[in-house]
C-alpha cells in the first residue's frame, strides 16, 4: 500500500436498484429512518427528506415479517412520488425476515453476530473444533437459501458486522479483537464466494474509532489474501450528536477514506437522519479533492506496521513525546486570552510578542529571533534557521519542518539535538501524505524526536473545521504518530472553539480524554424511547464528569456490546422501560423511563464516580 499518495481502492461493482456502488462509481451517501417500518406514511416522509438532503440509499429497521412485507408498500409509495431511492432492509435475529425482505428491498443487511448464532450470554463458552465446525455448517445451511432468494430477486446483501454484537462463539475463539470481528465477516464472505454470489457489500462498525479503523484495515488485507475485493460501507456506530458525533465520524471514516478505502458511508448521528447527509457529503468531498495530487516521494519505514501500529518511539522533551499524552498547541496572534478551562491548551504560539496577560498554566512559544528566555516561554525556528536552533540554550525548542526540507544532513544533525520538538507542516493538496512521509523519514533516519502536526485552515463554520481537521488527523492518530496537534484557523471562529475541536480530535482517537464521552446510537425503528430528549437530559446531568464514558442505546441489539467500552449504560428494554448497566453487567432492569436518568445518577454515585457540579 502507498501510505503517501491518495487513490481509491479497487473494488467490485454491486448493483443496488438503479444506484450501483463500488468500482469507479462515486462514494455513496446513505442514512436510516428512525420511524416504525409498519408506518408507511411516516417512513415515506422521512425517506423523502433523506433523499432531498442528498441521500442515495435509505435503510429501514425490519424486525419482523410484517415490517418486511410493508417494505413493498413503502417502495411503491416512494416510486409513485418520483423517488427511485433503493431501500435497504436492516435485519437482526431472524433469518426468516431476511428471506421475506429480499423480495421487497433492493438490499438486505444481515448481522453475522445474530443471523444464526444463539443470543449472547457474555459468558465464556468453550467449543471443540468439531462443535465449531458444526456451527459453521448451520450458518451455511441457513445462509445459502437466503442467497438463492437474493439471486432470484436481484437483491444485494450487506454483511454488516458490529463490534457490539459479536456472537459468543466468535468471542470464545478470538475474543473481543479485530481478528474476531474480521473472522465473523469472513465466515459469510467465504460462503458467498463458494456460491458465486457477488452482490455483496461489507461493513464493520464500532463506536471505538481505534477498533473500527484497525479492523477495517485488517479486513481489507484479509480479503486481498483470499482474492476478494468486495466494496465497503464505512461508519462509526453510536458516534453521538453535535460536535462529538461529527469529529468522531470524520476521524474514523476520514482515516479510511484517506487511504482510499470505502465505497459508501453513513455518518451515524443521534439527530434527525436527514442531518447526517450534509456532514457525510462534506467529508467525502473533502477527501476526494486529493485525487490526482502532486506525487509525494515518501518511503515507508521498515518497522511500521499498518495493521497493528504501536506508538512511535520518541524521547520526551519536557511534557511532549515519550510516555506523555499528546499536547495541544494553539495560536493567539491577536493577543486575546479567551479560553475554555475544560480545553486549556498546553502551549500557545504567540508569534512576535507575548500577550499582555498570560495564562499561568500554559507555556508560550515565541519566534526564535525575538525570544529572550522569559519564564515559561520557548523558541520556535523554521528549517532555514538551523544555525540559530543549534545555538539555542532553551530546554525546549520547536522546529517547523516540511517533509521536503528534511535532508539526510539535517537528519544527522537533528540526532544530536535532544531538546527539539518537530512541528510537521504541509501546504500540499494531500497534507496527510506529507505528514506521514516526514514521520516515516524520521523513523528510517533514527530520529526519535516528538512530532506535533500543524494544520492550517480558513474556516468560518465550526462544522467545516470539525470535519476537515478530524479527517486530516485521523490516519496520523491511528498510525500512532501523534505527539501533539496544532490547529491554526484564520477564519472567524473563536479561539475556544478551535481549542475544543483539537481536544475533541484527541479524545475521539482515544489518546487523550478531556471531557465526558457519550456513546449514543442514532436511533431507528427499534428505538424504545425518545432518544434525542433523553440524550439531552443525560448530558445535562453528567457532562461535568470529566473522563467518564456513558452509553445511551435505543435497544438491545448493540447495547451491552458497545457499552463494554463505556463505564455506564442506559438501554431501552421495552416501551417506556430502561435497563441500566455497569460495563456489560445489567444492574437494574425495566425501570420506568421517567425515573431512569435519576436512577443512572444514583448508580454513578454508588460507584464513587459522581461529583457535584460547582
Amino acid at each position: 500500500m502507498d501510505y503517501f499518495n491518495y487513490s481509491r481502492r479497487e473494488s467490485s461493482a454491486v448493483n443496488i436498484g438503479g444506484t450501483p456502488l463500488g468500482d469507479k462509481n462515486p462514494i455513496r451517501i446513505q442514512s436510516m429512518t428512525n420511524t416504525s417500518t409498519q408506518d408507511t406514511e411516516a417512513c415515506v416522509a422521512q425517506a423523502k427528506r433523506i433523499v432531498d438532503a442528498g441521500g442515495e440509499y435509505v435503510r429501514l429497521t425490519t424486525q419482523g415479517i410484517k415490517e418486511a412485507e410493508n417494505l413493498m408498500n413503502i417502495n411503491i409509495a416512494l416510486r409513485q412520488a418520483g423517488y427511485m431511492v433503493p431501500l435497504v432492509a436492516d435485519v437482526h435475529f431472524n433469518p426468516k425476515v431476511a428471506d421475506v425482505a429480499a423480495q421487497y428491498a433492493e438490499k438486505v443487511r444481515i448481522n453475522p453476530g445474530n443471523y444464526v448464532d444463539a443470543a449472547r450470554t457474555f459468558k465464556k463458552l468453550e467449543y471443540t473444533d468439531e462443535e465449531y465446525a458444526l456451527e459453521l455448517q448451520k450458518i451455511r445451511d441457513r445462509f445459502v437459501p437466503f442467497l438463492n432468494i437474493c439471486k432470484e430477486n436481484y437483491t444485494a446483501i450487506r454483511i454488516g458486522v458490529n463490534h457490539g454484537s459479536l456472537s459468543d462463539r466468535i468471542m470464545s475463539r478470538y475474543g473481543d479483537t479485530p481478528e474476531g470481528i474480521v473472522e465473523s465477516c469472513m465466515e459469510f464472505l467465504r460462503i458467498c464466494v463458494e456460491e458465486n454470489f457477488t452482490a455483496v457489500v461489507i461493513s464493520i462498525k464500532a463506536s471505538n474509532t481505534v477498533v473500527m479503523v484497525r479492523t477495517v484495515r485488517l479486513l481489507v488485507a484479509t480479503m486481498e489474501k483470499e482474492g476478494m475485493n468486495f466494496p465497503l460501507h464505512l461508519g462509526v456506530t453510536e458516534a453521538g450528536d453535535g460536535e462529538d458525533g461529527r469529529i468522531k465520524s470524520a476521524l474514523g471514516i476520514g482515516a479510511l477514506l484517506s487511504d482510499g478505502i470505502g465505497d459508501t458511508i453513513r455518518v451515524s448521528l443521534s439527530e434527525d437522519p436527514e442531518y447526517e447527509i450534509p456532514v457525510a457529503r462534506k467529508l467525502v468531498d473533502y477527501v476526494a479533492v486529493r485525487a490526482d495530487h502532486q506525487y509525494i516521494p515518501g518511503i515507508a519505514a521498515p518497522e511500521f506496521d499498518y495493521l497493528s501500529p504501536s506508538r512511535r518511539k520518541t524521547f520526551a522533551v519536557k511534557n511532549i513525546g515519550g510516555d506523555n499524552l499528546p499536547v495541544v498547541i494553539a495560536e493567539r496572534f491577536d493577543g486575546k486570552t479567551d479560553y475554555n478551562p475544560l480545553f486549556t491548551p498546553d502551549y500557545i504560539y504567540a508569534g512576535r510578542e507575548l500577550p499582555a496577560k498570560c495564562i499561568s498554566e500554559v507555556g508560550y512559544i515565541l519566534d526564535g529571533d525575538v525570544w529572550k528566555g522569559e519564564e515559561n516561554t520557548y523558541p520556535a525556528f523554521n528549517f532555514n534557521s538551523i544555525d540559530a536552533l543549534r545555538n539555542s540554550e532553551a530546554e525546549l525548542n520547536f522546529l517547523f519542518l516540511p517533509f521536503m526540507a528534511l535532508t539526510e544532513e539535517l537528519a544527522e544533525e537533528l540526532k544530536e539535538m535532544k531538546n527539539v520538538v518537530i512541528i510537521s507542516q504541509s501546504n500540499h493538496q494531500n497534507k496527510l501524505g506529507e505528514h506521514r512521509a516526514l514521520v516515516h523519514q524520521l523513523m528510517s533516519a533514527g530520529c526519535e524526536h516528538p512530532v506535533v502536526f500543524f494544520q492550517y485552515y480558513t474556516e468560518n463554520d465550526s462544522e467545516d473545521l470539525q470535519i476537515k481537521s478530524a479527517a486530516d488527523m485521523g490516519a496520523l492518530v491511528f498510525d500512532c504518530f501523534c505527539d501533539g496537534i496544532f490547529i491554526f484557523n484564520q477564519g472567524e471562529l473563536s479561539h475556544s472553539v478551535v481549542d475544543g475541536i483539537a481536544f475533541g480530535i484527541l479524545q475521539a482517537g482515544r489518546i487523550r480524554t478531556s471531557k465526558t464521552e457519550y456513546i449514543s446510537c442514532p436511533g431507528c425503528g427499534r428505538t424504545l424511547f425518545d432518544l434525542q430528549s433523553t440524550i439531552a437530559r443525560v448530558k445535562a446531568a453528567t457532562s461535568h464528569l470529566t473522563g467518564l464514558k456513558i452509553g445511551i442505546m435505543g435497544c438491545i441489539v448493540n447495547g451491552p456490546g458497545e457499552m463494554a467500552d463505556a463505564d455506564y449504560g442506559y438501554v431501552g428494554a421495552g416501551r417506556g422501560r430502561i435497563s441500566l448497566y455497569k460495563k456489560k453487567e445489567c444492574i437494574e432492569k425495566n425501570i420506568p423511563e421517567e425515573e431512569a436518568v435519576e436512577k443512572l445518577i444514583e448508580l454513578i454515585k454508588a460507584n464513587g464516580d459522581y461529583i457535584e457540579k460547582e
